[in-house]
């Protein structure tokens, strides 16, 4: 569900958002909306960032010297 908001915007960050929106041929609300969209994707959720301390942390662990033969392995 879509839900409408304001926000107040720099008249130039304005007319840069258009243009861009514009070269790749989206409306503003869609490519603001791709562009916030992106940022919050690229967050990392509690899951993510335990999963990447464990790895970092654990002593189990034994590092990839051979991808091919990783993959294979998989």
């Amino acid at each position: 569900m879509k839900v409408q908001t304001a926000f107040r915007l720099e008249k130039e960050l304005v007319d840069e958002l258009k243009q861009q929106a514009k070269n790749n041929k989206r409306s503003l609300n869609n490519y603001v909306e791709l562009i916030l969209s992106k940022v919050v994707e690229k967050q990392l959720n509690d899951e993510t960032i335990a999963a990447l301390e464990e790895a970092v942390n654990s002593k189990e662990l034994e590092p990839i010297t051979d991808i091919d033969k990783f993959l294979d392995s998989i």
